[in-house]
């Protein structure tokens, strides 16, 4: 179904491609989910665009918004680069004891099950994987696993 108002979600953050669906502007559905789906790296559509690993969302019993949730492995990008914006620098840039509580943030956060994690967050901490992994390992022995 599609809404009586559609044009590109309006707000903060990217705005919907040209060759992409639009979304109902001002609705409050899509004002309320806007934020998640951007920190998450998603992206809004027009629910007649949901493909089946969309999630469309209803607002008492319409359609009025789909979200297409990112790759996994763009999630560890988004994620690096909010972290970047939350610290206000690059994450190379940190002190030491900084770098290991982003670590230990992503490691909560299941960034080291992405492929080439480890890889991806020495790579933007800008040190060793091996220091990645003596971070993890210190953070492990202090929780006595």
């Amino acid at each position: 179904m599609t809404g009586p108002s559609e044009r590109p979600v309006a707000g903060p953050g990217p705005a919907a491609p040209a060759d992409h669906p639009v979304v109902a502007d001002g609705h409050p559905l899509v004002a309320a989910v806007k934020p998640l789906v951007d920190a998450m790296g998603a992206e809004l559509l027009g629910p007649e665009q949901a493909q089946a690993d969309d999630v469309v969302l209803a607002w008492e019993g319409e359609d009025v918004i789909a979200v297409r949730l990112p790759q996994l492995s763009d999630s560890l990008d988004h994620i690096l680069a909010a972290m970047e914006r939350r610290h206000g620098m690059p994450l190379a840039e940190l002190d030491r004891r900084t770098k290991q509580e982003v670590v230990r943030t992503l490691e909560a956060r299941g960034a080291f099950s992405v492929r080439h994690g480890v890889e991806t967050v020495a790579g933007a901490l800008g040190v060793s994987r091996f220091t990645v992994y003596n971070y993890l390992n210190r953070e492990n022995a202090a929780k006595g696993d």
